[in-house]
This record gives C-alpha cells, sequence and structure tokens, in this order.
C-alpha cells in the first residue's frame, strides 16, 4: 500500500513539473513559432506598426490603448471592459481569439494555436521584449 502511495505521488509531482514547464514555453521555439505572427505584428527595438500593434511590453498590458494604432471597436471595448493582457488572458486569446474578443480583427491562420505547447512558447518569446522588473 505504501509503495503504491508513493508512486501516486511521484507520478503527481512529476506531472505537475511537466505541466509548469510547459506553462512557461521555451523563448527559442516561440521566435520560430512567431514566424507566422510578424506577418502583421513586430517585436523588437524599433518595431513598428504593422496590420496589427507592435507587441513589445504586451504581458500584462491593458487592451486595445497602444498609441498610434487604431483598434478595432470590439478590442477597444474589451480594453475599456478591464481586458489586461495576462500570460492567461493571453494563452486563451491564442487559442481562439474571436472568443475571448468577439468581432476582433485578428485573424490567425486555423483560427488560433491549437498547441498548449505553441501557446506557451510564444508568450514566452513575447516575455522577452516586455517590461523587467
Amino acid at each position: 500500500m505504501k509503495k503504491t502511495l508513493r508512486i501516486a505521488v511521484a507520478t503527481f509531482a512529476l506531472a505537475s513539473f511537466a505541466t509548469t514547464a510547459q506553462a512557461e514555453g521555451d523563448a527559442a521555439k516561440g521566435e520560430k513559432i512567431f514566424k507566422k505572427c510578424k506577418v502583421c505584428h513586430a517585436v523588437g527595438e524599433g518595431a513598428k506598426k504593422k496590420v496589427g500593434p507592435p507587441l513589445n511590453n504586451i504581458i500584462d498590458a491593458k487592451a486595445g490603448v497602444q498609441e498610434g494604432f487604431k483598434y478595432s471597436k470590439a478590442m477597444v471595448a474589451a480594453g475599456e471592459g478591464g481586458l489586461m493582457w495576462s500570460v492567461e488572458k493571453l494563452d486563451e486569446y491564442l487559442t481562439k481569439p474571436k472568443k475571448l474578443v468577439p468581432k476582433t480583427k485578428m485573424n490567425l491562420p486555423g483560427g488560433g494555436l491549437k498547441k498548449e505547447a505553441d501557446r506557451a512558447n510564444v508568450i514566452a518569446y513575447l516575455k522577452t521584449f516586455s517590461k523587467k522588473e
């Protein structure tokens, strides 16, 4: 009985670790996935608006307020309603943008990034362009 309990605890601990590691993502892999996003978005020094806004400092930023970019009415309303780009909200948005912000102009091929690891990796990459505290 004790051996079974130890195995169950060890399995749970390993599963928790794997989920946490995956949730944190890999920025290098995220950079490769972000190539899909570069059609509409830029990051890094000198990033300029394209079809979408630059994504520097997106982590924990309010939605729809970046100066110099004309957002859709839906995104402005989401920001006014309190939408902040936390890691969790970015993950939700990248999964299916139009589910979180109906009528958004954001148009990811396939409707969103289906794989949890892809989303985590892109978010990890975006974190490298966010304010360090």
